[in-house]
Order: C-alpha cells, then sequence, then structure tokens
C-alpha cells in the first residue's frame, strides 16, 4: 500500500453561507467530511486543470 503524504498546510477560507451549505450537502451525500470534500474539489479542480499531476502509485 502505498504511503500518504502527511504533509498539510492549513489556512482560512471565507464562503457564502449558500455555498457552504452546498458544499456540506454534497459531503453528507457523499459520506465525506466538509473538510474532506473540500480537499477534493480543489484537487479535482487543479488536476482538471493541469496544474496537479497524477501521483505515481
Amino acid at each position: 500500500m502505498a504511503k500518504k503524504d502527511t504533509t498539510t498546510k492549513s489556512f482560512i477560507l471565507r464562503v457564502d453561507t449558500e455555498t457552504m451549505n452546498a458544499i456540506e450537502k454534497w459531503a453528507a451525500d457523499e459520506f465525506r467530511s466538509t473538510n474532506g470534500q473540500l480537499q477534493w474539489i480543489i484537487t479535482e479542480a487543479l488536476r482538471k486543470s493541469g496544474r496537479l499531476k497524477k501521483k505515481k502509485e
């Protein structure tokens, strides 16, 4: 099994209530935490834009 990178950086994110409610519902629908959902959304957007390469397994 591949070792997961444990280096993370914290930051504050301001999001309007309507957007946050949508993110929380989406996270619940996919059985993720809100933080996990935000990480997934950001990672997917970066990969689709070509700014983040897929990690080799």
